[in-house]
């Protein structure tokens, strides 16, 4: 029984190391540039392979009609196999600028990346030291992942077609205070406004001056009205001149919100006492007076 204990722990503990251990990789890697210029064999400039954790001693040159193409197996712990990530990261230790290109693989773990010369950023292709090309393969799981500098890329540039200039990068950061100046509410309407309502009121008077002799009005029961029921009378023509007043008001120096409530209670006071003083109209009416 102790035995068995002993020899589960002992797997475990292998199992555990073994896993600690296990990392991402790569395996019959080669770099090659093409060129599509006259005079160049089978259009193949340059070829040559790629190690784990060996960088190129020397730079490769990229030229203005040149192709890139990286061809290798990702492994993890030796086996081939697809990993979720799988990038060449270039970087220019000038600037600090940097990009990344995949690579496309397969399940097999056979990865491929071409890169010509106008995939390249501006911004990397200004620079004037070779950019460092590292490979980065990672995956999900406990495997370490691999990143490592593989070879150094010079940049070459056509002399009689030289870059367009770098605008200058957006930066985020504080911005100064803004401070808003908002226009002031207006006090009064426009003059013309003013006037063509005034022009109109004024222009009702008369026309409600003979509108009233053509019906008949009879201000002779204005007496008589007030005597029989003079509150109503009186609150009902003070209600309307208060409204006028209210109204006076908000077009001076009042606001919506202090008009409104005003507004309401004069209301109220208008319609209750304008249906008694119109009850007592119609008693009049009633009455045979006209």
């Amino acid at each position: 029984m102790r035995n068995n204990i002993l020899s589960l722990l002992l797997f475990g503990l292998l199992a555990t190391i073994c896993n600690a251990v296990s990392s991402w990789g790569f395996q019959d890697a080669s770099i090659s540039i093409h060129s599509k210029e006259p005079g160049v064999d089978r259009g193949l400039k340059e070829k040559e392979n790629i190690l784990v954790n060996q960088p190129l001693k020397k730079p490769l040159a990229l030229g203005t009609q040149d192709t890139l193409k990286i061809l290798l197996t990702t492994t993890e712990d030796g086996k081939p196999k697809r990993p979720h990530q799988t990038f060449l990261h270039v970087s220019d230790p000038e600037s600090n600028l940097e990009t990344s290109f995949v690579f496309q693989v397969k399940e097999s773990g056979k990865g491929t990346l071409q890169l010509t010369h106008k995939e390249i950023p501006l911004e990397l292709l200004s620079s004037s030291e070779p950019l460092i090309a590292s490979l980065i393969i990672a995956s999900f799981g406990s495997s370490k992942p691999y990143n490592s500098h593989a070879f150094d890329l010079s940049i070459a540039v056509d002399p009689s077609s030289p870059l367009p200039p770098l605008d200058k990068p957006l930066r985020y950061g504080k911005l100064p205070e803004i401070h808003h100046q908002f226009k002031p509410d207006p006090t009064n309407p426009p003059i013309i406004i003013t006037l063509a309502f005034t022009a109109a009121v004024l222009a009702a008077l008369p026309a409600l001056l003979i509108m009233w002799v053509k019906l008949g009005a009879n201000l002779n029961h204005l007496s008589k009205a007030f005597r029989t029921s003079p509150v109503s009378h009186a609150m009902f023509f003070g209600s309307i001149v208060a409204l006028e007043g209210i109204f006076f008001l908000y077009y001076t120096h009042w606001k919506l919100f202090q008009a409104l409530p005003s507004a309401l209670g004069i209301a109220l006071v208008a319609f209750l006492s304008g249906s008694r003083a119109l009850r007592e109209v119609q008693q009049r009416r009633f009455a045979g007076l006209r």
